[in-house]
């Protein structure tokens, strides 16, 4: 097993930040291998009484990375399509607006907010580490660390990715743990230009 093969794998003895990072970076290739190369139907498929789909997924963990990375992080705005959002109109407006999106809508906009993501957060760990604290808070006013903010992250995308493993059996019949070894995403026309 090379690190070229399984490029998503956490380190084997690395620092704390590194586990952490790793720990997050392979439920991100596993979720985003979950939901690859899918046609609008794969995309929307539902399973038992749920409304969640992968699409609805790709959105809201999107959405997360946004918002992790920018308001929670640091206080800022998360950026269009977010700040345009009726949020009151429509709280779940991620999860029900990703049916009108073509896959490659879905695909580019999480593609690129983890791809903003990583950037802030691998800044804000060479700027301080993971025991700075960051900008969200608790109603009586303590801060939350940067280390908390990755966990958070992490137990995002476990929970999703879980629900993925559901959605993409249902879809296809894949199934796995991991990603094989060599898999890449499939590129985002926005991207393939690139």
């Amino acid at each position: 097993m090379t690190t070229t093969d399984y490029p998503w794998e956490p380190p084997l003895a690395g620092t704390e930040a590194e586990h952490l990072v790793g720990a997050l970076d392979r439920l991100r290739a596993t979720f985003r291998w979950k939901a690859d190369d899918l046609d609008v139907a794969g995309l929307q498929t539902r399973i038992g009484a749920s409304s969640l789909t992968l699409g609805g997924l790709l959105k809201h963990l999107a959405l997360v990375e946004d918002h992790s990375s920018t308001t929670k992080l640091n206080g800022e705005p998360p950026g269009a399509p977010w700040e345009a959002v009726d949020w009151d109109a429509d709280p779940d407006w991620e999860f029900t607006s990703a049916a009108g999106d073509t896959p490659e809508q879905l695909y580019a906009l999480w593609d690129d907010a983890v791809e903003r993501s990583r950037a802030r957060f691998d800044a804000a760990l060479a700027d301080g580490g993971l025991d700075q604290l960051v900008h969200v808070s608790w109603p009586d006013g303590r801060h939350a660390s940067l280390r908390r903010l990755v966990c958070d992250l992490i137990e995002e995308y476990g929970r999703h990715t879980g629900h993925a493993d559901l959605l993409r059996e249902a879809v296809d019949g894949r199934v796995g743990e991991d990603p094989p070894a060599g898999w890449h995403a499939h590129a985002s026309p926005s991207r393939q230009s690139d």
